[in-house]
């Protein structure tokens, strides 16, 4: 975290887990989980094309300074990483506000993008070891 709180250049581990551990204290975030179909996806892409996804979907739908739609620009299912959006408050501008303490109005910094997918990464790896592959 930076000094004023909002979320920090390269997204240190202890700034991830202090995250979740604040995420988890809400009972809409904390309700979230990927889908078997999302899982199945996931690990069949693989850590580094869902984290390139990550990167994208948050330059384009939550990056720009004034988002086409927001607040209704992040679908809740169809891709493990807008279930982890919403799960991990990087769903909209308003949440990226109120959760880290990025303000709206000014895009969002190539380190911003980086933390959150940081973010949205972690997650989406902690629901992945939570819920094993089971074998047939």
């Amino acid at each position: 975290m930076t000094s004023n709180g909002s979320a920090s250049v390269g997204a240190d581990e202890a700034w991830i887990q202090d995250t979740l551990a604040r995420l988890e204290h809400s009972r809409f975030r904390a309700g979230f989980s990927l889908s078997a179909r999302d899982r199945a996806y996931a690990r069949t892409k693989g850590r580094d094309t869902i984290d390139r996804h990550a990167h994208e979907m948050l330059a384009k739908r939550v990056g720009p300074a004034h988002p086409l739609k927001d607040g209704k620009q992040t679908p809740y299912r169809g891709h493990p990483v807008f279930t982890a959006q919403h799960a991990t408050a990087t769903c909209c501008r308003g949440c990226i506000e109120r959760w880290h303490r990025i303000p709206r109005g000014r895009a969002l910094t190539d380190a911003e993008v980086d933390a959150l997918a940081s973010l949205v990464m972690a997650w989406i790896e902690r629901d992945l070891v939570n819920h094993p592959v089971r074998p047939a």
